[in-house]
């Protein structure tokens, strides 16, 4: 099980200031965005360790598994992450996705809550519409790379700067188009699978999910849930670092009590 979870978790800083499963206020697994990677919350990380031990999932086909070839389907994806993470080992654990990785994050908690104690202790879902929403598909795959470079740069989140550098392109372009092909296929565990409490962030101006959207997410829970909103588009977290993060940090030691 230590050698999966390696695979597909990362903490930061690697080495000194990490924990090695310590971390008073408990665990938290944070999900990334489509064709993010676990980087994308080094300064969440950062920020809560070593008080709580933070760890990112590491998709497949980016950064240091570039050479792997990206899941293309979000319930295949999700077996794979709850079989490396396992049952809780005795502290809380909460897991936190946005956007892709929202939908990500609930599909493992929901496999986690079929084992004996394995329920997270709180979900929180960032910049993502709930199933339960009435417009909860996804918009079809792009038809090309043009298109798809078009959607993210709109999306904002990704560096522009890779979208200018062709040799960069080329690196990321494969994990985009495999998160996209999985979002368009997804078909979500429906119904309140979950009794844990539930949080949803949301940015009053994001169109890929409102705040009405992101507030469905409490149809999948039979515990409670609540909406917290702040000012912005898709990737309000990157506005807001510090106010999310200390967000983060109350809800925590509430689980862990």
């Amino acid at each position: 099980m230590g050698r999966t979870r390696d695979v597909w978790l990362r903490r930061f800083p690697v080495g000194a200031g990490a924990p090695a499963g310590g971390g008073a206020g408990g665990e938290l697994v944070c999900f990334p965005h489509a064709g993010g990677s676990a980087a994308y919350w080094r300064p969440l990380a950062l920020a809560l360790t070593p008080a709580v031990d933070v760890s990112a999932v590491q998709y497949p086909g980016r950064l240091d598994r570039l050479r792997e070839a990206p899941v293309e389907d979000l319930h295949r994806l999700a077996d794979l992450i709850a079989e490396a993470l396992g049952p809780p080992d005795g502290r809380p654990r909460a897991l936190l996705g946005h956007s892709m990785g929202a939908s990500l994050a609930y599909e493992v908690a929901v496999r986690l809550a079929r084992l004996p104690g394995g329920e997270p202790d709180l979900l929180v879902v960032s910049g993502r519409r709930a199933p339960a929403a009435a417009r909860w598909r996804d918009r079809p795959a792009p038809l090309d790379d043009a298109e798809l470079v078009d959607r993210v740069k709109r999306l904002g989140g990704t560096d522009s700067a890779v979208f200018d550098e062709p040799e960069l392109l080329e690196l990321v372009l494969p994990a985009l188009r495999g998160d996209y092909r999985a979002l368009a296929s997804y078909e979500d565990t429906a119904g309140r699978p979950l009794t844990c409490p539930v949080v949803g962030l949301a940015g009053d101006g994001d169109r890929e999910a409102t705040v009405e959207e992101v507030g469905a997410w409490g149809e999948h829970t039979s515990g409670a849930f609540r909406t917290h909103v702040f000012p912005g588009g898709h990737f309000f977290l990157d506005a807001h670092a510090e106010e999310v993060t200390e967000l983060v940090r109350g809800l925590l030691p509430a689980r862990a009590g």
